[in-house]
């Protein structure tokens, strides 16, 4: 009799966590749009939707996931502060509306995750901190430090100075940015429908609802409609679009419907939506970026117990370095030879060559006083390091 309860027990914990789709992803990144913060009818924040939401995604944190928001509606609350007509705006009014909404928005976030007993931060980007090589890394880098002292940041697309040359174009797209250069598991974007269909729903009655997405084809990309809110500049083209950059990443995607009260624990409920499925792992994706898409800009000689460390899976420290060759600034990519020729792997250099020929070969602890300043301990790090020869 035991047996069977322990049993029984046991089978409906794993059905929960089968149909909880977050049970398994460390990074989260959730996207919020501006057509579930911002109340149609007279653009003012939805507080209680925002409240019920930072709720839910404390229940998560509390589980131990680590979260990022990307959140559209700073132009959208800006312009109702502002006072400024409906219908489209010159972009000189999109970025006075979006520095005004900025400020309710964050303040809002705050608030919410504060009666959580969580801190949230704020963090503005545009294109060129996903795609320039430092500002790339000086991006990571806060994240992560965020996230590791278990704050949650809330991005936006930095609208007060972006230009219809530079910007995202949507925060669908950004989102999926974010989430391929923090490595996260899982994306999330919330919707103001439930996943993908056949056909839109709102004009076609016998549209079907596509749960799980295999791999985004050319097929699955002719579904998408466009956004009928009024408010966003992403419709559904846009989601698949950021799911395909998502997935490539080593990234899971899901799109829910938002609109309603505790959206997240609906999903962790087994509610309805559609998941684009990772065609990698992050590891996988971020290790084959760096060996094989990046330009080596310098090459590393190193000795043969730094060789074998890094063969053994470790970073690569000054002290082991040798030789330094070529032209590179913090976050380029650089070939590692070992000292007879021999290439061993490619990565990402925590220093620029002025710096790094100055503390090559000395120990950790000498890094501070040579450079002075406290830079990282490893000359590259293993997450940012991809063998490219095996072990013999």
């Amino acid at each position: 009799m035991l047996r069977c309860i322990a049993k029984r027990c046991l089978e409906a914990c794993m059905g929960k966590l089968m149909s909880d789709p977050f049970a398994s992803a460390r990074l989260i990144v959730i996207k919020v749009g501006s057509a579930l913060l911002v109340d149609p009818a007279g653009g003012a924040l939805r507080r209680g939707w925002l409240r019920a939401l930072c709720a839910d995604l404390a229940a998560l944190a509390a589980k131990g996931h680590q979260l990022i928001v990307v959140s559209s509606g700073a132009i959208a609350l800006g312009r109702r502060k502002l006072g400024l007509k409906s219908g489209a705006l010159r972009l000189e009014e999109s970025q006075a509306a979006a520095s005004v909404g900025q400020v309710q928005l964050a303040e809002a976030y705050a608030d919410g995750f504060e009666a959580h007993g969580i801190v949230a931060s704020q963090v503005l980007l545009t294109l060129g901190d996903t795609e320039q090589r430092n500002r790339y890394l000086n991006a990571r880098a806060t994240l992560k430090t965020l996230l590791d002292l278990k704050a949650i940041p809330v991005i936006n697309e930095n609208d007060t100075v972006a230009t219809a040359e530079i910007r995202y174009g949507d925060n669908d797209r950004l989102a999926a940015r974010v989430a391929s250069m923090m490595g996260a598991d899982l994306l999330v974007l919330l919707s103001d429908v439930d996943g993908l269909y056949t056909a839109d729903p709102t004009r076609h009655a016998d549209a079907t609802h596509i749960p799980d997405v295999p791999a985004i084809t050319t097929q699955i990309e002719s579904m998408a409609g466009e956004s009928v809110s009024g408010f966003g500049r992403g419709g559904m083209a846009s989601k698949i679009a950021a799911a395909r950059i998502a997935t490539a990443a080593g990234c899971d995607v899901l799109i829910a419907r938002g609109k309603d009260d505790r959206a997240i624990d609906a999903l962790r409920n087994n509610g309805r939506h559609t998941r684009f499925h990772a065609t990698t792992t992050p590891a996988q994706a971020r290790k084959r970026w760096i060996a094989g898409v990046l330009k080596p800009e310098g090459t590393l000689i190193i000795d043969a117990g730094a060789a074998k460390a890094l063969l053994d899976g470790k970073s690569l420290l000054p002290a082991g370095v040798r030789q330094i060759d070529g032209r590179f600034e913090r976050g380029d990519a650089v070939v590692v030879k070992d000292q007879q020729g021999r290439e061993i792997a490619r990565g990402l250099t925590a220093y620029n060559v002025e710096d790094a020929e100055r503390i090559a070969g000395k120990r950790t602890a000498e890094i501070e006083a040579i450079l002075g300043y406290r830079g990282r301990d490893e000359m590259i790090h293993r997450d940012d390091l991809a063998l490219t020869v095996t072990a013999s």
